[in-house]
């Protein structure tokens, strides 16, 4: 658990210097910072689709699954209910910043992978690394959106936790293709992150999130009847 604990004391930390950072920096300033999120998220995005595409076993599986995992997030409105918890801490954007803080900090192989290592090999290099990224990820979008960032350092405690405590079951089902399925529809939705910050194109990314869930039971699937 040691790696999953510095790792959320890295975006705590961030998250306390990004907010106390805000404080001081003029309105035109914190619109570039919005500029430069909004870019880096688009660019991470970018990153993890085509780095990952090219390894794809079923190329059509991420259309797949946005189009189900939209749908389902639609129809539950996770994005809308998400807001409303928010706001009742914050009248600010806030949620638009911790919506893409939570996908960036849990998202990814290290964060997925990270837990694993550590519950089965007592081997934190992944997330000490993670916990590396996420300190200035987080730095970042506090100076941002300020100090309410800190929320999602409880979401990646409870999603690190959750995959520690279950991997011994985890480990041998989180194969290289799952990785890389999961990977892309992850890029996808950091992607829409940024271009909602940036005011391209107002999405809605909570509500896609079930589409990460689509590989993982396609995965299972061929397993079951294979």
């Amino acid at each position: 658990m040691i790696g999953t604990i510095v790792n959320t004391i890295a975006i705590i930390i961030g998250s306390a210097v990004g907010g106390f950072l805000k404080k001081g920096i003029k309105d035109e300033y914190q619109s570039a910072l919005f500029t430069a999120m909004g870019f880096a998220a688009v660019a991470l995005g970018i990153n993890a689709v085509v780095q990952n595409m090219p390894n794809s076993e079923y190329p059509v599986l991420f259309i797949v699954s946005l189009a189900i995992g939209g749908l389902v997030g639609t129809i539950l409105d996770i994005d809308a209910q998400f807001q409303k918890l928010v706001n009742r801490f914050s009248q600010t954007d806030l949620s638009k910043g911790l919506s893409t803080g939570i996908l960036l900090f849990c998202i990814g192989t290290l964060s997925i992978l990270g837990p694993i290592q550590g519950a089965l090999y007592n081997n934190h290099t992944y997330l000490f690394t993670n916990a590396t990224l996420d300190l200035v990820t987080s730095m970042a979008l506090a100076a941002t959106y300020g100090f309410g960032i800190v929320f999602a350092a409880v979401v990646l405690f409870v999603w690190q936790t959750s995959i520690y405590l279950c991997a011994q079951y985890l480990e041998p089902f989180l194969t290289d293709a799952l990785m890389t399925e999961i990977s892309i529809v992850g890029g996808i939705l950091i992607f829409s992150s940024g271009l909602s910050i940036l005011g391209i194109k107002e999405t809605k990314s909570l509500n896609m999130l079930p589409a990460l869930f689509i590989p993982v039971l396609w995965f299972a699937g061929l397993a079951l009847f294979s």
